[in-house]
């Protein structure tokens, strides 16, 4: 039987790679090396998932909550789940954990991020109740990003 198994990623651990390795085949156009994860974990809480037997782990997903910064107390909340184990429910247990763990941190405002070319992570984002309100590229860049707001 295959169980979920979420650990926390912190910015000297080895699980640092899983976070990447998920992290840059659904987001391609930001792809990060290993200093920019260690960087994003010392100020983001980073979990990775694997899906685990008696006989092996196999890496599944990713999540990211930046907590609330400012006076909105907005975090921003991001599940990914790699392409060979969606529509298995994985997405929404990831999302709901993090989710969880926004409002542990203080969250009154729930965000996320996609890009828009992952049609996929819109439609589950959408399906959760988000509703995008801003849509962006970064200076020098062509990738198309959408922002939205839990409704």
């Amino acid at each position: 039987m295959n169980d979920l198994r979420i650990e926390r990623v912190d910015t000297t651990d080895p699980l640092l790679e899983d976070w990447r390795h998920v992290h840059n085949v659904i987001v391609p156009p930001a792809a990060m090396d290993l200093d920019e994860v260690r960087e994003r974990a010392g100020r983001n809480h980073l979990e990775v998932a694997y899906l685990g037997d008696v006989l092996e782990d196999v890496l599944v997903g990713c999540t990211t909550v930046r907590p609330p910064t400012d006076d909105t107390a907005t975090a921003t909340v991001i599940a990914r789940v790699l392409p060979a184990h969606r529509h298995q429910g994985l997405g929404e247990q990831l999302y709901v954990r993090a989710l969880a763990q926004a409002r542990e941190l203080g969250a009154r405002r729930i965000e996320t991020v996609v890009l828009a070319a992952n049609t996929e992570g819109l439609r589950f984002a959408e399906r959760h109740g988000f509703v995008e309100f801003d849509r962006y590229t970064l200076p020098g860049e062509s990738t198309l990003w959408i922002d939205l707001r839990l409704a």
